[in-house]
């Protein structure tokens, strides 16, 4: 397992927004402080999960006070620890599906901030413990 530091922010009028000082581009956000955790338990999983597929490095997690002086950590609210399983390997799959449905999947992902392998591994967890996506 690995601890990487999540920071929260929350302007007037907005959603809460929370950044990884590790992962630039791994940005989530949530209407409710409790909606904004469960995505943050969602997003950088996947975020990590993607990153390996590519064959990316994962990088070491930075300590607090490094978060602290990030440039995302700017109006930061809260800083928190989120851990990350190192136990699953990731395997590249290929599926057929039809060209429209692969556009509308790729259109969705990209609004929410996520890949498409992120989406559909998303989509499909939450499917089979009974929550699909809406």
């Amino acid at each position: 397992m690995r601890n990487y530091i999540a920071i929260l922010r929350k302007d007037t009028d907005s959603d809460y927004r929370v950044n990884f000082p590790d992962f630039p581009g791994c940005i989530t956000a949530g209407i409710s402080l409790e909606e904004a955790k469960e995505k943050v338990l969602e997003a950088l999983p996947f975020h990590v999960e993607v990153l390996q597929e590519d064959g990316r490095e994962i990088p070491e997690p930075m300590s607090l006070d490094d978060a602290m002086r990030h440039d995302c950590a700017a109006g930061a609210q809260a800083f928190f620890l989120i851990e990350i399983p190192w136990n699953d390997p990731i395997v590249r799959a290929n599926i057929t599906i039809p060209r429209g449905m692969l556009e509308r999947v790729d259109r969705y992902a990209k609004a929410h901030h996520l890949s498409r392998s992120a989406f559909l591994a998303q989509a499909a967890q939450r499917a089979m413990a009974g929550n699909p996506l809406q």
